[in-house]
């Protein structure tokens, strides 16, 4: 393993029956790096976490965090990360201090090491006055500040954020990230999955944009944005299909992108008249053009054909991986 990476992944696989999740991926994450999993809902990036994290053993392929062993040194790595799930893992019938000192206890830490850092982490996400109050009368963002303090509890290299953000307001959002922004600048290094790409693209460092258990693209948010082309133009059209394939034809590079058609150009000024010839020649009624630069989502959709979406975090997996991880903590 580089002495530069906190992590890395070789032909990392894995399979559910004949399903698989996880293509053969290769991965790398340098050390005080925040990087980014995108993808469609089922796209493999949560189980990709959950194999570097230790949670879902591969089916094939290695994985080593922080110099240790995915499978052979599991102890080791879980002793080395701290986990955010993307469903709530928090006892709600005891309080915070009781949330964050039975996961001291898990780990191994000292009556004494365990309360100087429940104080620290307490007062980094300013929790401190609700410290005794059941967990269960915390709203919605006091429980996420809660979870990123219990996993920062035992000091982790590699911290794991499976959609920290997920639900949340966009003041709460901007609060959260303003704390792992802090965290980050003190070296730990961040594994994100998120469905906000404005956050993917202000914060990340790197991001993979991972499709059908593959790596679409791997880069920094500008050189994915600058793959695209300088403009993308966007087509509102009852025949999408027939739009797209008559583009494509005709040498441009059109994409389905659920109710619109989307074309990476150059110079949109000179191309927009000529598809809108070729439209009107091939009697394909157009309904609206919009002409913008290239975001993340223009990539997502150039690399998936779909746009990624805001869904609530009711994966079932993922409720799983959560109470397994509570479990396996204290192992």
């Amino acid at each position: 393993m580089s002495s530069s990476n906190v992590i890395e992944a070789h032909a990392l696989t894995k399979k559910f029956g004949d399903f698989t999740a996880v293509n053969g991926i290769d991965l790398e994450v340098k050390k005080g790096e925040l990087f980014g999993l995108l993808g469609p809902n089922g796209a493999g990036k949560s189980t990709t976490m959950y194999m570097l994290s230790t949670i879902l053993p591969p089916t094939s392929g290695t994985a080593s965090v922080s110099g240790f062993d995915t499978v052979k040194q599991s102890v080791e790595v879980r002793k080395s990360i701290g986990m955010v799930f993307q469903d709530s893992s928090l006892d709600t019938h005891l309080s915070g201090y009781d949330n964050l000192d039975i996961h001291g206890r898990l780990y191994g830490m000292a009556k004494a090491e365990r309360e100087a850092k429940i104080k620290e982490v307490l007062e980094l996400v300013e929790l401190v006055d609700w410290a005794g109050k059941l967990t269960k009368t915390y709203s919605g963002g006091m429980r996420r500040r809660l979870e990123i303090a219990r996993g920062l509890m035992h000091t982790p290299a590699v911290l794991f954020l499976d959609e920290p953000t997920l639900g949340l307001d966009p003041q709460t959002r901007r609060h959260i990230w303003d704390y792992l922004l802090k965290l980050k600048s003190q070296g730990v290094s961040m594994v994100l999955t998120t469905h906000y790409l404005e956050e993917a693209d202000s914060l990340c460092d790197r991001i993979a944009i991972v499709d059908h258990g593959v790596i679409k693209a791997l880069g920094t948010p500008e050189e994915l944005k600058r793959a695209i082309g300088e403009n993308a133009v966007y087509l509102s059209t009852k025949e999408k299909k027939k739009l797209t394939d008559v583009l494509n034809a005709n040498g441009f590079s059109a994409t389905e992108a659920e109710s619109l058609v989307m074309v990476k150009v150059k110079d949109g000024a000179s191309e927009i008249p000529k598809i809108l010839k070729l439209t009107e020649k091939e009697g394909i009624g157009i309904e609206s053009v919009e002409l913008r630069k290239p975001s993340l989502e223009d990539v997502f959709i150039q690399l998936t054909g779909r746009k990624i979406r805001d869904e609530a975090g009711t994966n079932v997996m993922g409720k799983m991986m959560a109470k397994a991880w509570g479990m396996r903590g204290k192992q």
